[in-house]
C-alpha cells in the first residue's frame, strides 16, 4: 500500500493538478495525505482514496517538519513523497511500487519541466509530452531498471519514494531546517551514513508545473546562509557551495571559510531580474546565472 505525501502552500489550481494526477493512477495510492502549511485549508476535488489535510505551524516553511509529520501519520507502508508542482503520470505509483519491492532504498523518479500555459483546462500528461524538458542540472533516468547513486547530494525532494519503516528508521528529515534548502542534502547525507541506497528508478514521472521562482534563490537568502551554517555545524562542512558562490559574485555575502556566513545586502531589484525565471522557461538555471556573473566579474578585472 503506497501512501502519497505533498506539502502544500499557495498556488490551490497546483494541488488540485496533483489530485487529478493521482485519480487517473493504474495502481491508486491508498491516500494523499497535505501537509499544509499556510492559514486555511484547501478545496480540493474528490478523489477515489482518501486525502487528508494535516495543518503544520511553525516557522516559515517548514518543510523537513511537516514532511516527517506526515510520514508518521501515513498508514501506507509505503510513501511517495510529490511536491504540490510535480503532477504524476499514470504509472508513477505502479512504478515505484514495483521499484520498492525489488530495492530497500531511497528512490528518486523521474521529473520534467513544463512551460507557462501548459496546464490549462483539460490537460493530459500526452499533451505534457510534447513540451515538457529536463533539467539541464539534473541528470536523466537510467535506461532502464533501477541504478544506484554514489553521490548523496543527488538526492532532491520533489518525487521520491521510501519504505515506511526506513524513512521513519533514519529519523526522517532534520527538523532543525526551516525555510529553504539544505534539508534534502542533509537527508541525502543521513541516508548515505545509515548504509541505505540512493537510487534513480526508470519511470516514476512527474511533470513539474511552471511558476515564477529565481536561481539561485535569492528570495531565500537568509535561510540558506542559516541552513548553510547548521549543516557546516553538523558535517563539517558547507553545502549549497553554488549558490553561495553565487551570492558571493552578486556581493549579496561574505562567506569567508572558517568564519560565519555574513548578509552585506539585501537583494535589489536587478537581483531578483538576474535570477527571475521568466513564463517561456520551463525551470530557473544556476549554473547559467554564474556562467554570466563570472565573466563580469573577469571582464571587470581586465578592465581593470
Amino acid at each position: 500500500m503506497i501512501s502519497v505525501v505533498t506539502l502544500a502552500g499557495g498556488r490551490p489550481d497546483h494541488l488540485r493538478n496533483v489530485v487529478l494526477g493521482l485519480s487517473r493512477q493504474r495502481h491508486l495510492p491508498v491516500e494523499l495525505i497535505v501537509a499544509v502549511i499556510q492559514d486555511t485549508p484547501y478545496d480540493l476535488p474528490e478523489a477515489p482514496f482518501p486525502v487528508r489535510q494535516m495543518m503544520v505551524s511553525g516557522p516559515h516553511l517548514p518543510l523537513a517538519a511537516a514532511r516527517n509529520a506526515a510520514a508518521r501519520a501515513a498508514v501506507g507502508d509505503e510513501l511517495v513523497f510529490l511536491d504540490m508542482d510535480c503532477i504524476p503520470t499514470p504509472d508513477l505509483v505502479q512504478d515505484y511500487a514495483r521499484a520498492l519491492r525489488e530495492m530497500d532504498g531511497l528512490l528518486m523518479g523521474e521529473v520534467m519541466y513544463l512551460p507557462g500555459g501548459a496546464t490549462r483546462t483539460g490537460w493530459t500528461c500526452d499533451d505534457f509530452a510534447a513540451v515538457a524538458v529536463r533539467h539541464s542540472d539534473r541528470r536523466g533516468p537510467p535506461p532502464k531498471g533501477i541504478e544506484r547513486c554514489a553521490d548523496y547530494r543527488c538526492f532532491w525532494s520533489l518525487n521520491f519514494a521510501m519504505r515506511r519503516t526506513t524513512f521513519l528508521s533514519v529519523g526522517g528529515f532534520d527538523e532543525r531546517y526551516a525555510g529553504y534548502g539544505g534539508e534534502d542534502t542533509d537527508f541525502g547525507k543521513v541516508v548515505d551514513k545509515a548504509g541505505v541506497p540512493i537510487a534513480w528508478i526508470k519511470g516514476g514521472l512527474a511533470y513539474h508545473q511552471y511558476h515564477p521562482h529565481h536561481m539561485p534563490p535569492v528570495h531565500h537568502l537568509d535561510s540558506v546562509v542559516r541552513n548553510a551554517e547548521l549543516f557546516e555545524a553538523k558535517w563539517g562542512y558547507r553545502t549549497m557551495g553554488h549558490w553561495l558562490h553565487a551570492f558571493r559574485l552578486m556581493g549579496l555575502i561574505d562567506d569567508t571559510p572558517g568564519q560565519p556566513i555574513r548578509i552585506l545586502r539585501r537583494p535589489d531589484k536587478d537581483d531578483l531580474a538576474l535570477t527571475g525565471q521568466q513564463s517561456h522557461q520551463p525551470y530557473a538555471n544556476t549554473a547559467s546565472v554564474i556562467r554570466l556573473l563570472e565573466e563580469r566579474t573577469a571582464s571587470g578585472r581586465a578592465a581593470a
